[in-house]
């Protein structure tokens, strides 16, 4: 039986569950190409062509060495001119490279925001679908928080992979070389490097596993570092004097984290520092090899540096390899929370041969015993629920807070879908009708409506957001909800910015706010109008 990756424990991951992680990548590599062909194409090219730059380097250095030796004994003649051409060439090489190097910079730089906001418009979509009672999950909110984190730190995955193979070529050249001298060396930079590897791949394990465990706190710690300073909040945290009750836990949290990081950082930099004086040890062990046998008049002081500096460059590039790695394994774990979120499917979603909202409302609304309860919650909401609403009529629901008002409202709206019971449209079930339709035919605010940090103007407009070019709609939307008188008042009219988050932005009262918000419901040609709360 498979495990579920959910139940492992994170520091536990094996190498072959590390190894089986990068069947991610290609999902990677799709959103990459996605997000922009044009850009893959050219960083990939780019990369080809500098992977043959060291090697290059390094072979015109051994003919230039080689030269110069035959030029310098008196025994053996020199071409002077052919020197030269190669200073020359090796000049050319070394501003190829280097332009190179940051021809991939840039386009891995811009590759790397298309790619972000791509991703992070593939989430805005995707959480649109989702239903309501999803975004009431903590466990949802923690799915969808990594699920952001990985917008921003897959573009950094993605130069992670594309040097790796770039690397990959490299050192093809390079082996190539050090083969035909000794290929007992090969042998021995591998020892050298496995224990490096196996250190930052154990260290990496820990790394995802604490940053996991972390998401929960880290909400909150986001959530704290809002309440203290927040222009929502702050007639609040000076009234009750809370300033100091929100930086002591904000202390407390951050504190932990602090801890808890740097202890793993502390033990990853000591390992670190021993599994590198192994590779330096197998380092000069080759080095000796090499000198002993230029020496020996076995191989030419060309060869020297060549070889010397192949095999110093095939270290660095199998320990840096190694390490990213783990590196690119971690991130393809971590790109598992990305395709984790997307997998989470709506419940409430349109039928297949979905009904017309009905243009007029015949005989109303009918719920039948309704019943809903939350998820994980074992108290009901609301529970036999059977009342009309017909064409015309006037319906004012009283109770006390937490009586279910408001959920009624969102049943009503099929934000929620009744877990007991049924609610007709006209005699036919509420589920068969289209979904976007019957939204559409509702008005609806909500008593937590949002405060747009937006335009006067735009405020209004996204209560039907396909007319926002309807400057007459919003402005008879404004003159129903007596917010036009309101705009009168105001700098810069309906282009007045609103709230403080931005430059030249108007706060509103709790009143005036409320009469923007109903405007909103004004501007469907909705034939239901519900008002939660109205007298908040």
């Amino acid at each position: 039986m498979a495990k579920n990756r959910n139940t492992i424990p994170l520091e536990n991951i094996t190498f072959k569950e590390r190894l089986s992680s990068l069947k991610n990548l290609p999902s990677l590599f799709k959103l990459v190409w996605q997000s922009s062909p044009s850009k893959t194409i050219i960083s990939f090219i780019l990369r080809i062509i500098r992977s043959a730059m060291p090697v290059a380097l390094l072979y015109v250095g051994k003919l230039i060495i080689d030269e110069v030796v035959a030029l310098s004994t008196s025994t053996t003649s020199g071409n002077m001119q052919l020197l030269w051409e190669l200073v020359g060439i090796q000049f050319l090489l070394a501003i190829l490279n280097d332009a190179l190097g940051r021809m991939i910079n840039l386009t891995d730089s811009l590759l790397g925001d298309q790619f972000s906001n791509y991703t992070s418009i593939k989430i805005m979509e995707h959480a649109a679908t989702l239903d309501l009672d999803q975004f009431e999950d903590s466990v949802f909110y923690d799915k969808l928080e990594r699920a952001r984190q990985q917008t921003v730190g897959r573009s950094v995955m993605l130069s992670q992979v594309m040097s790796q193979i770039q690397d990959l070529i490299s050192m093809a050249f390079l082996l190539t070389g050090l083969i035909a001298f000794n290929p007992w060396l090969i042998l021995l930079l591998v020892l050298a490097i496995i224990p490096s590897f196996l250190g930052e791949s154990y260290f990496n394990s820990k790394n995802y596993a604490l940053s996991r465990s972390q998401t929960p706190e880290r909400r909150e710690l986001d959530y704290v570092r809002y309440l203290g300073a927040s222009d929502e909040t702050a007639k609040e945290v000076k009234i009750f004097g809370l300033a100091d009750f929100i930086i002591d836990r904000f202390k407390t949290l951050s504190d932990k984290f602090y801890q808890d990081n740097s202890k793993l950082a502390v033990r990853r930099s000591i390992w670190g520092t021993f599994f590198s004086i192994l590779g330096t040890i197998g380092y000069y062990a080759a080095y000796g090899f090499i000198v002993y046998e230029t020496v020996t008049g076995k191989s030419t002081v060309g060869n020297l540096t060549f070889l010397a500096g192949s095999f110093r460059q095939l270290s660095s590039l199998m320990e840096t390899m190694l390490s990213r790695f783990t590196m690119v394994s971690q991130g393809a774990i971590y790109l598992q929370d990305f395709i984790d979120f997307f997998e989470i499917k709506p419940k409430i979603t349109k039928p297949k041969a979905a009904l017309p909202f009905p243009k007029p409302i015949k005989s109303g609304f009918v719920f039948e015993n309704v019943g809903f309860q939350y998820h994980n919650s074992d108290r009901w909401a609301n529970r036999n629920l059977s009342f009309e609403l017909k064409p015309g009529e006037k319906l004012a629901l009283v109770g006390e807070n937490g009586a279910g008002k408001t959920t009624l409202v969102k049943l009503l709206a099929r934000l929620y879908d009744p877990s007991e019971g049924r609610i007709l449209l006209d005699g036919k079930d509420l589920k068969a009708y289209d979904l976007d339709d019957l939204r559409h035919n509702l008005g609806i605010i909500f008593q937590d409506y949002i405060r747009y940090q937006m335009t006067f103007y735009q405020n209004i407009a996204v209560g039907n957001i396909k007319e926002i070019d309807n400057e007459q709609l919003v402005k008879n939307a404004a003159q129903l909800s007596l917010a036009d008188e309101l705009a009168k008042k105001l700098p810069g009219a309906y282009q007045q910015w609103l709230g403080r988050k931005f430059n030249d932005g108007v706060e509103l009262s709790g009143g005036e706010w409320q009469k923007v918000a109903l405007a909103r419901a004004y501007m469907k040609d909705a034939q239901v109008l519900i008002l939660d709360e109205p007298t908040s």
